[in-house]
């Protein structure tokens, strides 16, 4: 299974970006998995349903399924937060997974910049960023695309994808 994370502060287009990379890697025949980073106190579940009712019974696992998909909810009230290894452990095999988000975190990632957002690029500091999609060319010499040209956003992807794959073995 091939990996590459996208990098980048709020509001750079990493989730833009990522929503029209998935159909565009489909229309090539790369089956795509997503592993998303929540910064705040998140819950996919509400009030008032079963599964909620069940959490909130103390059970540690809930599943949830129907005829058109089934979701797992795992309760992690004592542990510390889930390593990206481990994360990347529960996700069926597939081509590629793109991680959005874990900026922090150790692997091969495509930083994700908008200027307008007046943050620093990232990849001076992040010796894991093998390219840029950005509005506007980066400094340095680290491969670039245009932010809104999604084709060659996903032949980066795809490149620095199989490039990373011996990190996650």
């Amino acid at each position: 299974m091939q990996l590459i994370g996208l990098a980048g502060w709020s509001g750079a287009g990493k989730t833009t970006l990522l929503t029209r990379l998935i159909p565009c890697l489909g229309r090539r025949g790369v089956a795509v998995s997503t592993l998303k980073h929540a910064h705040h106190r998140f819950d996919v579940d509400t009030p008032g349903k079963d599964s909620w009712a069940h959490r909130q019974a103390g059970a540690r696992q809930v599943l949830v399924a129907s005829a058109t998909r089934w979701a797992l909810m795992t309760e992690n009230r004592e542990g510390p937060e889930p390593d990206l290894r481990f994360l990347l452990s529960r996700l069926s095999p597939v081509d590629l997974v793109i991680i959005e988000g874990f900026k922090r975190d150790t692997h091969p990632k495509i930083e994700v910049h908008r200027a307008a957002n007046g943050k620093p690029w990232l990849h001076p500091e992040d010796p894991q960023i093998a390219a840029v999609a950005s509005d506007v060319p980066p400094p340095g010499d680290l491969p670039w695309v245009p932010l809104d040209d999604v084709e060659a956003a996903a032949d980066l992807v795809q490149r620095f994808a199989a490039d990373a794959a011996a990190w996650r073995d």
